[in-house]
């Protein structure tokens, strides 16, 4: 069965929508990644914008739909990226922005993320400030490593 983050969405929406008290909403990212060729597909229902980090650069997987729970019939849409081998792609959670003192903590986040490739997690720890930190922060760091081929052979 092959997994499909758009016909995710869909299903969990109706359910939120129908079962949820109308104040109440979710957001979610939902990504399908291919080890072998870096190809991410996404669907993005309002969540903070993961990051893509390659080669200096960042790219920010914008939201494709509304926050699930908001609209039985909300639309939602697929899209297509490549993680190129070495890449590191940063999912997150609100609780981590909000916990970032100033404006534009997803730049913060950006700038951690350059200062260090090794001392990641510490960087990103070291924007949490205790005054702002309200709500669960959850960090997955997911790198797509160089010279990595599925048959054990380097590439």
């Amino acid at each position: 069965m092959e997994s499909n983050p758009l016909a995710l969405a869909k299903q969990i929406n109706k359910h939120l929508s129908r079962y949820s008290p109308s104040d109440r909403f979710a957001t979610a990212v939902f990504i399908v990644l291919s080890r072998d060729s870096g190809e991410l597909t996404y669907v993005n229902a309002g969540h903070n914008a993961p990051i893509v980090f390659s080669s200096g650069s960042s790219t920010f997987l914008e939201a494709t739909g509304p926050p699930l729970g908001l609209f039985v019939d909300a639309e939602y849409e697929t899209r297509t990226t490549v993680i190129s081998r070495g890449s590191t792609l940063l999912i997150f959670t609100d609780g981590l922005t909000d916990s970032i003192q100033g404006e534009h903590p997803e730049n913060r986040l950006r700038d951690a993320f350059a200062e260090s490739a090794g001392r990641t997690m510490a960087n990103f720890k070291s924007l949490v400030d205790p005054k702002f930190n309200e709500d669960d922060v959850t960090i997955l760091l997911v790198k797509r490593i160089a010279g990595f081929a599925s048959s054990g052979v380097s590439a």
